[in-house]
């Protein structure tokens, strides 16, 4: 061969770089999880382990039982009340497609968790009860995904038990969520007559077995539904009323509309039981045929693309003590851009200087292992001195900062009131790191340096003392404040924004960022507030002037 043929055929380096971050873009699917509590979230999350190879056994969520809680609900108040309050990132491998899930809390009292972490992937899976239908969190939950536009996919759980009409169930989501759907399997009964699902998307019979440990369940491939096959294993009526059935469903809902779908305006809709481990094989193969690859994120200066050579990524979760034992805090961090490598130094822009991370960690819930390089789409879990708060950026060089995590307005305030003074700096760093996680948020009101939680339902002040007592030894009560709304307040006037603050003292405090916010017993007070200092902005979330 000529020299010169040989050396048409190699690419530039540049290209060939920018070709290895597309490759392994396109094998990444970053996924949240999401639905009111009970709904079935964390049991269809372990069983996506089960089917990825990540874990061996199932066990679902038991009340009261540590022993037998699921694999991604790991703190110990998780164990004793059976539900989950911090998001869990694992991943694993499926299909050659390296999958993320990120399990949300379900409770409501958590949805701001919930929200930073649907700004750190790039679709959604929301999962509904088939005997309650849609609940008031679900429809919480769907406003932040349309916020976003992101694409979202709908398991319809439980149909192991008898619920709602398969078609009331559609119309209830579209009605209720403002979503248009379209099923991609079908439930062949339910409750007691429940025979299993009919997989559209890939023209397969899917027979039902109520089995909690089998990844497996007997797949019939047919050419269509006329297929003499399907009356092998169907009796003449469920097959007459599958075929009545999806002729409607053609009818009314069409096929799958991919580009609908990826721009957040459609969501296919799948139906199983999770704790049987049934129907979850369709929904994660069609998951993985259609769900988005990493794309494109938002930050202030400008759009950064997911194959850009530059890394970029940014914090969305702390979490302090994920192991007990050692004390460790963690920062969570979703990767933007190129590729992250450990012990590289990287630049932190809020704090303008330079990290490097020698122990990043890969999770399967609290399994941790050692990575060595990832890339846009990973979560990655970075031991933390206290460098990172939730939303900062790191990058290679540029000054770049990653929109959408905002610190919503709370509900419910309490003041901290110290219960052991020998403990004060345990209380301190508790307090600090607890709410730096996302728990709830922490106000400083002056004189006196009185330290106010703000949250958005009464079980995160449940969480706090429960974690201080068990992860910091410390003990505190929360004395009720009358306060139920706050406002972050600016001014393009310096001496309005000092007039407020002077003459309001009792009502101002300060967030973790030292920006002032006002606090109101009700609606009523930030409207004549509002009227007493026309120049005062007031906004509900912290990102005001974004």
């Amino acid at each position: 061969m000529h020299p010169d043929q040989n050396q048409e055929q190699v690419l530039p380096v540049h290209s060939q770089k920018i070709m290895s971050i597309q490759s392994e873009i396109d094998k990444r699917k970053t996924f949240a999880i999401i639905s009111h509590p009970d709904a079935g979230k964390t049991t269809l999350t372990e069983k996506f382990l089960l089917f990825g190879g990540a874990i061996n056994t199932a066990g679902a969520v038991k009340r009261n039982k540590a022993s037998q809680t699921a694999t991604s609900d790991f703190m110990e108040i998780e164990k004793q009340r059976g539900i989950s309050v911090a998001t869990s990132v694992m991943g694993f491998v499926y299909k050659d497609k390296r999958i993320n899930i990120l399990d949300t809390p379900g409770h409501k009292d958590f949805a701001e968790d919930t929200y930073r972490t649907l700004s750190a992937v790039d679709s959604v899976i929301l999962v509904v009860d088939s005997v309650k239908g849609v609940e008031e969190q679900t429809e919480k939950l769907m406003e932040v995904c349309r916020m976003r536009n992101t694409p979202v996919i709908i398991f319809i759980n439980k149909l192991d038990r008898e619920g709602k009409d398969t078609f009331d169930l559609l119309d209830e989501l579209e009605n209720k969520l403002s979503i248009t759907v379209c099923p991609q399997s079908w439930p062949i009964g339910q409750g007691h007559t429940f025979k299993g699902v009919y997989n559209i998307y890939d023209n397969q019979l899917n027979l039902f077995e109520a089995d909690k440990s089998k990844v497996s369940a007997p797949l019939v491939q047919v050419k269509n539904l006329e297929d003499p096959l399907l009356g092998e294993y169907l009796r003449p009526e469920p097959l007459k009323k599958l075929k009545d059935d999806l002729e409607l469903v053609e009818g009314i809902y069409g096929r799958l509309d991919k580009e609908m779908y990826l721009e957040g305006l459609l969501a296919p809709v799948f139906f199983g039981s999770a704790i049987n481990n049934f129907g979850i094989r369709e929904l994660l193969d069609t998951f993985i045929a259609i769900a988005p690859s990493p794309i494109s994120r938002e930050a202030e200066q400008r759009i950064v693309l997911a194959n850009e050579k530059p890394f970029s990524g940014f914090v969305f979760k702390i979490h302090a003590n994920l192991d007990p034992k050692h004390r460790d805090r963690i920062a969570f961090l979703r990767i933007c851009s190129g590729r992250f490598e450990r012990n590289k130094f990287y630049y932190h822009t809020r704090q303008d200087k330079k990290l490097k991370f020698s122990n990043p960690m890969d999770f399967i819930a609290n399994d941790k292992s050692l990575v060595e390089e990832a890339w846009p789409g990973d979560v990655v879990g970075l031991y933390d001195s206290g460098n990172f708060k939730i939303g900062d950026t790191l990058t290679e060089g540029e000054g770049l900062q990653f929109k959408g995590i905002p610190s919503f307005s709370p509900e419910i305030f309490k003041e901290v009131e110290n219960r052991d003074p020998m403990k004060t700096k345990q209380l301190e760093k508790g307090i600090q790191q607890l709410t730096e996680e996302g728990v709830a948020q922490l106000f400083v009101q002056q004189p006196g340096n009185r330290k106010i939680i703000g949250a958005v339902g009464a079980l995160q002040f449940e969480v706090i003392n429960f974690r201080l007592e068990h992860e910091y030894g410390a003990r505190c009560s929360f004395r009720p404040l009358s306060f139920t709304r706050s406002s972050w307040i600016t001014s393009d006037d310096k001496k309005a924004l000092q007039e407020i603050i002077q003459r309001r003292a009792s009502h101002i405090g300060y967030d973790k960022d030292a920006n002032p916010v006002f606090f109101a017993d009700n609606d009523w007070a930030i409207d004549l507030a509002k009227r007493d200092f026309p120049d005062v902005k007031f906004h509900k979330t912290s990102e005001f002037g974004k």
